[in-house]
């Protein structure tokens, strides 16, 4: 489930991250920045549970999953995570230590591995999606897009099959 990050690139994430927090008048609190860390240091997106069980195995502290969904609901409203709806698990954003505006993200999920990619959508393309809606009687409530896909690792390990 889980292969760290190297220690500059978590420590330049988690600066961002505090910064972040405090320019919103948030703590980063010491379980705030663990179940951070957390979904940092996984592979894959993970529910709360999945998150507690990790926390535990990591920090030999029990934290019950009621507590992570609102460390995750605060986490989510500063856009260090993100929750896949499609899956109800949480990643952390991919961008967090970019210096650019980020874009609506879209996100690819292997439905073989598990493995999700972060991309930003193109203004363009969310307005065209915003029009297209709006031509349909209907109000755009999140535009984040979550697409199921194959990785190519995936895609290339089924035709050897």
């Amino acid at each position: 489930m889980s292969a760290s990050r190297p220690n500059s690139k978590r420590s330049t994430i988690l600066r961002k991250a505090e910064q972040l927090c405090e320019q919103h008048g948030v703590k980063l609190t010491l379980k705030r920045k663990n179940v951070l860390c957390v979904l940092l240091d996984s592979t894959t997106p993970l529910s709360a549970y999945e998150i507690a069980n990790a926390y535990q195995q990591t920090y030999q502290e029990s934290l019950a999953p009621m507590s992570v969904y609102r460390m995750l609901d605060t986490l989510a409203s500063l856009s260090l995570v993100h929750k896949l709806s499609s899956e109800n698990k949480y990643l952390a954003c991919s961008h967090i230590s970019c210096d650019h505006a980020h874009q609506v993200p879209q996100f690819l999920i292997c439905k073989s591995c598990g493995k999700v990619a972060e991309k930003g959508i193109q203004d363009s393309v969310v307005q065209a999606l915003q029009q297209s809606i709006e031509q349909a009687d209907f109000q755009l409530l999140n535009s984040q897009i979550e697409l199921q896909c194959l990785c190519n690792e995936c895609a290339s390990a089924n035709q050897n099959d």
